[in-house]
């Protein structure tokens, strides 16, 4: 019986802005279990990006619990929270975030390039990395080479390089046409589906959200709403 990969217990994050406080979660407790397909929907303001960096440790709630695989994330230092960061979570943005001037197959070493995997190994990983993206043959190709969709392919192959819990993808498809953010989307479904992947995305798109087995909406903070497909 697959257990959560992440478990939120009344989280709340506040922001002091001069002398105001702004909520931007009041209280957000939900499980997303071992190999879902969450999107995280609502309006600007609602908290989704508050809540992403949450999940991915980039930010620390005001109060209540975060657990990943168990352990409870308040208490990790952080050197831990960067361990976590690096082993745990795989990261997809909407801007690619890639090195210029480099190519498909240094981009997507990047996580292992202060590790204690060999050189050998972690060209191995990579080129396995993207085949598993359909990118293998265009390995020697310089960013400023592909396309938008392929650079985001490079993205999630970076993502996959250290076999991540949690797959976290910000707007992933924010950047490209409506057949691209397919292409994209069928690689994240096949993640989830014949790799059991558990990813968590971040969309404002309703067509994008489709693909997710589940959604929720956020409004001022809290979750309003539940669907699953």
């Amino acid at each position: 019986m697959p257990g959560n990969v992440i478990e939120l217990r009344n989280l709340t994050k506040t922001y002091h802005v001069g002398e105001t406080d702004v909520h931007a979660l009041r209280g957000v407790s939900y499980a997303i279990g071992d190999g879902d397909f969450l999107a995280i929907m609502g309006p600007s303001g609602s908290g989704k990006s508050t809540l992403m960096n949450i999940l991915g440790c980039l930010d620390r709630p005001t109060s209540g619990e975060y657990y990943l695989d168990g352990e409870e994330v308040s208490r990790f230092d952080k050197n831990k929270l960067a361990r976590v960061r690096n082993r745990k979570i795989g990261f997809v943005f909407q801007s690619y975030n890639l090195l210029s001037r480099t190519t498909a197959l240094e981009n997507t070493e990047l996580p292992l390039l202060y590790s204690t995997v060999n050189g050998k190994d972690t060209t191995e990983r990579a080129l396995a990395a993207l085949a598993a993206v359909g990118l293998k043959e265009r390995a020697h190709h310089k960013t400023n080479q592909l396309s938008g969709g392929e650079q985001q392919r490079v993205a999630i192959a970076r993502a996959l390089l250290n076999d991540p819990t949690l797959i976290l993808a910000d707007e992933p498809t924010g950047n490209l046409d409506s057949k691209t953010s397919s292409e994209v989307m069928n690689i994240f479904k096949s993640l989830n589906e014949d790799k059991g992947m558990t990813i968590v995305m971040v969309t404002h798109e309703p067509d994008i959200a489709a693909w997710a087995g589940k959604r929720i909406y956020l409004k001022d903070g809290l979750i309003v709403r539940e669907e699953k497909s």
